[in-house]
């Protein structure tokens, strides 16, 4: 499936982040998902899921940061790897500055800083499919397509077979 052909037929706005695993991955934080441009990782990194990213909060396009920082905006996050899909959905957020030079945050809570792309999230990084987590660790490339809509995507999801 070509989840970009499928973003653009919905006329959804969009955004491509790649980024690479890393050997240190661990993926076990309970409140939040980090992809950063950073080209190293520690094992205390825990919620960091790519590393070498080609964007980070203050590369997104003006449409991009106007859409996150409009209240009511769902925020999805697509991270495709390995043959494997897994999404994130979460909430817009007019407090977002989306300024971080070097990594993009989606969280759980509502806490914002200056990496928060997303809050009020459904998953954080223990929450990724491991088989995911799996090629991260082997250092496998992976792509992040970050959507932004004013709906639902859950049932057209749902219907094209890409799962949770």
């Amino acid at each position: 499936m070509d989840i970009e052909k499928i973003l653009t037929n919905l006329e959804m706005h969009y955004e491509k982040i790649t980024a690479e695993g890393h050997r240190n991955i661990r993926a076990t934080h309970k409140t939040t998902l980090e992809i950063t441009r950073e080209d190293y990782l520690t094992p205390r990194g825990t919620c960091i899921i790519g590393i070498k990213a080609s964007k980070a909060a203050s590369d997104l396009s003006p449409e991009t940061k106007r859409l996150l920082r409009t209240r009511g905006c769902r925020v999805y996050l697509f991270i495709v790897v390995g043959g494997k899909v897994d999404f994130v959905e979460a909430w817009s957020d007019p407090r977002l500055t989306l300024t971080n030079p070097y990594s993009i945050v989606v969280r759980k809570s509502n806490y914002v800083d200056n990496r928060t792309i997303a809050v009020n999230a459904n998953k954080a990084a223990r929450d990724i499919d491991r088989a995911i987590i799996e090629h991260l660790v082997r250092g496998e490339k992976v792509t992040a397509y970050l959507v932004v809509t004013k709906s639902s995507i859950k049932n057209f999801i749902k219907s094209h077979q890409i799962t949770e």
